[in-house]
This record gives C-alpha cells, structure tokens and sequence, in this order.
C-alpha cells in the first residue's frame, strides 16, 4: 500500500501528485519586487517525471481506459512539445502501452533525446515549436493521420477534457488546502491550456474573488511548451473569458528572469516557469493580504541548449544575472528613458521612414526580425550592435532610428549608437507593435 509520510509505493504511479501528495509550494525572497504580496512557486517537477504535463498524462490514459477506448495491446500516439510525451512515455512503459511522438525538430535535444531513451518512436517534423493545431504538415496533423489506424489511439491533450479534470482534481485541491484558502491570485503559463483552465475553475467554485491570470509569449517566441496569442486562437481548451487577465512576457524577460531564479532562489525552474511568474509580476499590485501562487511547470535542467541561445555569456563564464546589473547603465537607460530628444514618435519615424531620411537599425533578436520588420531596416541585434561598423553609415551626422518590439531595447541601441559618436539617433516610441498597430507595411524574411 502507497504510504505518503514513509515514502513508500508500490510502484512509481503512487508518486502522482494529489491533495494527499502535493508537489511543493516555495515562497520567493529575493527575486519578488513587492514589499507586501506573497508569492509562492509551485514547483512541478516534484512529479514523477518531472513536469506539470504529469497530471494531464496519467488522466487522459486513465480517462481512456475507463471509457474502453485503448486496451493492453493498444499503440498510443500524441503530438507533443516534449513534457506531456515524456510522461506518457513513462506511464505507458509501466501500463504496457506503446507510445509515437510526432515533434517539432525544434524541441530542444534534451527533450528529444529523453524522448527516446525512454522508449517513445519520436517522429521529428518541420513544425513550430509548440504543435500548431490546422499546420497541414505538422506534428498534431501528421498524429491524427497515424490516429486514423485502428491499432492506434490519440489522446489528444489540446482539445480533450481529461486534460483540464486532471487539474480540477489534483492542481486546484493541492493549492487550495497548501495555502488554507488564502490564496488571492494564481498565475500560469498558457500552453495547451489545461492546467490554468483546470485549477482556475475549481479555485473559483472556492472563492470567486481569486484572480486567474493567463501569461502568454511574445510572437515569434523560442520557450518550448507555451504559445503566443496567436497559436492560443488554435486551441480548443482556451477560455479568456474565464480569465482574470492576460499579459505577454518576451523571450528575454523570461529567459533573464530564469538565470535570476536559479542563482538568487536556488530553484532550478525552466523559462516557461520564468516566464510565468515575469507575467505575474507585471500584473499584481503590491498589496497587504496578496498570495500568489505560479505554477513553475518544469525544471532548467532540459533546456540547457535553449537558455545558452540567449545567455550566451554562459559558455565563457561573463554572464551576470539581471540582478547584478551595472547601476551607472541602469542610470544612463533611465536617462535616455526620460529624454524625449531620444526618442521619437511612430508617425513622425513613419515619416522619416517614408521619406528615406534615416538609417533604421532594429535590435531585435534574429528571429524576431524575420517575424516581422520595418522595410529596409537592418537587423543588428542589441548584443552584437556595433561589431561591425561596415555596415553602420559612414557619416556620424546621419539620422539613425533605433526599433525594438516595445521601445525598451531600442533605447538601449541609441546608447551604444551615441556611444559610436553618432549624433542623430532616436529610439522608436512603442516599436513595432505600434508600428503595426497603425497599419504602417512590415515585410518578414
């Protein structure tokens, strides 16, 4: 018999979570901005192989077989951005099913590898990163093709109920008796959906006032798992109404905050962890009686070739977490942040843009830039502007206009620009969103 306080199970299923069993909740000191709000992560990886998709795979196998759908000599296959298809790998070695995972090649090799060392026929397929719902040549497209057999059975995470029930049953009750129902707002990252659909609903049949808040990645985002706003309108477990609200974190807000995380708390979360506790910080005020609670879904220890991609200072030993930024850069930034001779309004930039007047530099991460830029701009990104002056006018006197996503990188460019003795530089007010918003021409790569 399962024996919780000895830690004793009759087999590695008993480690599943539940009320009885919950995965950890670890209150955060340092990394926290607020002086009142309490803010717990709730640290997922505690589950038995090591993620939230844990929950969601034991109950969609459970759910099956109670519905008769797969039986003992069933072949399952599931689309997956690696946790869910890590866990049902496993749950199904110790059931006796067989398991294919049609993939992104993107995934991370951490998770691809484990994929197969754990038994899974990983079919890797030119798709996003996160399974994209309708892509005729992706990884969800080419599981329902395999599901159409009659030796094989799909699951389905993205649109299958079991998934959210498995949060209503374990996430939400685990949460509610952890905090002895002071909890006051909980946040998630947005993936397929379940786990802030699950829990959220059966918080709020505990005390509607709790706030349920989805947190989202930029478009054109490289954190395995989670899906921009756009990928969101795909799914069929996503329900903003039943949110609190919504926010966007970038892929440098998380991907900072999760070296941050690691070396200031100690607790080895992931970037979709990071990125949903970023989400939370932008969206709570700083109240007495506040408690948070975000689910950090996975560890960092499968992403290592991600977190290097945008923390490559890790490799030579010179990257210093966002906490230990240089207070004179901080004061400059500021200062450029508050002089408006640096900046520049988006009609106005449309304006010079139109008329050939400036030289656009946009700093953003290759990736994004290939998203989506302004036409003619040139891709520099922040950590290797400069580098190549050949590319950079030759006269110091021309206008130079510096675009981010946002704004906020940007103003960091025209630091570095005036730096180069470039005397007519400004940094696009609300970048290329704004950009877009106004309807102004993009081209993408």
């Amino acid at each position: 018999m399962d024996d919780h306080v000895l830690r004793v199970y009759d087999s590695i299923l008993g480690l599943l979570s539940d009320a009885e069993n919950p995965t950890p909740l670890v209150r955060l000191n340092r990394v926290s901005p607020f002086k009142y709000t309490q803010v717990y992560g709730k640290l997922e990886w505690y589950n038995p192989f090591g993620a939230v998709k844990d929950r969601v795979a034991a109950n969609l196998i459970a759910d099956a077989e109670a519905r008769r759908t797969i039986h003992g000599e069933q072949k399952l296959v599931e689309p997956t951005s690696g946790n869910t298809g890590m866990a049902l790998a496993m749950i199904a070695n110790a059931k006796g099913y067989s398991l294919t995972t049609p993939l992104s090649s993107e995934v991370p090799l951490e998770k691809r590898t484990m994929l197969r060392f754990f038994g899974a026929d990983v079919m890797e397929l030119e798709d996003t990163l996160c399974p994209a719902p309708g892509a005729p040549e992706g990884a969800i497209a080419k599981a329902s093709e395999i599901a159409d057999r009659p030796d094989f059975h799909m699951l389905n995470q993205y649109a299958n109920e079991a998934n959210p029930e498995a949060h209503y049953k374990t996430t939400g009750p685990e949460i509610w008796r952890q905090t002895e129902g002071k909890v006051t707002h909980f946040i998630c990252g947005l993936g397929t959906c379940g786990t802030i659909t699950g829990t959220g609903r059966f918080l709020k049949e505990q005390d509607d006032s709790v706030k349920v808040l989805g947190v989202h990645p930029q478009e054109g985002h490289d954190i395995p798992g989670v899906r921009s706003i756009r990928q969101l309108q795909q799914t069929k477990l996503f329900f903003p109404d039943e949110y609190d609200g919504l926010v966007e974190v970038t892929n440098q807000e998380a991907f900072d905050l999760c070296l941050r995380l690691n070396r200031e708390e100690s607790i080895i979360a992931g970037p979709s962890s990071a990125m949903a506790l970023s989400g939370a910080f932008k969206m709570i005020a700083d109240e007495p009686g506040n408690l948070v609670v975000v689910i950090f879904c996975d560890s960092a220890f499968k992403y290592a070739s991600s977190v290097v991609k945008h923390l490559p200072g890790l490799s030579s030993g010179q990257v210093k977490s966002s906490g230990q930024k240089d207070p004179l850069l901080d004061k400059m930034v500021a200062n450029v942040r508050g002089n408006e001779t640096l900046n520049i309004d988006i009609d106005t930039a449309h304006a010079q843009w139109n008329d050939g007047r400036s030289f656009v530099i946009d700093v953003r991460p290759n990736d994004q830039y290939r998203e989506g830029h302004i036409p003619g701009a040139y891709n520099m990104p922040l950590r290797e502007l400069g580098e190549d002056r050949s590319v950079l006018p030759g006269d110091l006197e021309t206008p130079i206009l510096s675009v981010c996503q946002r704004g906020n990188a940007s103003l960091s460019g025209v630091l570095v620009l005036k730096s180069l003795g470039y005397r007519d530089v400004r940094s696009i007010a609300g970048g290329t969103l704004a950009w877009r918003e106004k309807g102004f021409d993009t081209e993408s790569d």
